[in-house]
């Protein structure tokens, strides 16, 4: 989930303020974590406190999202979320990026890809019950999955392809992409972003050189080259040294069981 993570905090200090272009210092002061990160990091704790049969998953999704969101407030979290965190955890038909920035750890305990579906319909289920979140959500776990499990980018983009056809490139969007923060007008792009890549970082570059919902994007783009590609110590280093201690603790445990696939 690193990669997520890294996105992430590199996106955050773009999201208002776009920087369309490749060249500019990955980690710097003005970086933090958002609610990409929170979320991320509470689906983690989710699983690690699951039954193994994960039959009370979608019950810990709601609770560790919410015990984890209440106690990060101000992380950018989107108005109808911010309410589901303070007045109940019940879905509200959502079909924001924020059923596939968040998934991603589902790839690293599932034991097949049928059980990596599942577990991100049990964790998104939650809050964005649209069909258009949980196709989000279902695309990206599996794009990480196949990303861990040796496919190729032609295999993987033979798969999304069936749900996000992408008939642009990187370059021509650049001028004309605006602010979406639905998975409807984020998935493509992200999805683009990674399959034009040539390693972790450069497909983080990419991202951010997009614009639009940039930490969001980055977020889902990382998650996937992170699986494809591995993801350089350093950066997993420095992303840890944003976190508060008690994020780290449970990016530590899970990392501890489910490790991440680091260079």
């Amino acid at each position: 989930m690193f990669g997520a993570i890294i996105g992430d905090i590199v996106g955050s200090r773009f999201e208002f303020r776009n920087h369309r272009d490749k060249e500019f210092e990955l980690f710097a002061k003005d970086c933090t974590y958002t609610d990409d990160s929170v979320m991320t990091i509470a689906v983690a704790e989710a699983l690690l406190y699951s039954k193994p049969n994960y039959s009370d998953l979608s019950l810990n999704a709601s609770k560790y999202m919410a015990i984890e969101g209440n106690s990060h407030p101000e992380r950018g979290y989107g108005l109808n979320f911010s309410e589901w965190l303070i007045n109940g955890q019940q879905p509200y038909n959502s079909f924001g990026n924020g059923a596939a920035m968040r998934v991603s750890p589902v790839a690293y305990v599932a034991d097949s890809f049928e059980e990596t579906l599942y577990l991100a319909d049990e964790v998104t289920r939650v809050s964005h019950n649209h069909v258009e979140g949980m196709k989000g959500a279902e695309v990206t776990a599996a794009a990480v999955y196949l990303a861990l499990h040796g496919k190729t980018k032609e295999e993987i983009h033979a798969y999304t392809d069936q749900f996000y056809p992408i008939n642009f490139t990187i370059d021509e969007i650049r001028p004309v992409y605006g602010f979406d923060e639905t998975c409807q007008g984020c998935m493509a792009q992200a999805l683009e972003c990674f399959y034009e890549s040539k390693d972790f970082e450069d497909a983080i570059r990419i991202a951010i050189s997009l614009g639009g919902d940039s930490d969001t994007i980055a977020a889902m783009t990382g998650s996937i080259a992170e699986a494809y590609y591995g993801v350089p110590n350093k950066m997993c280093f420095m992303a840890v040294s944003y976190l508060d201690s008690e994020l780290s603790r449970i990016v530590n445990r899970f990392e501890e069981k489910y490790p991440s696939k680091v260079l």
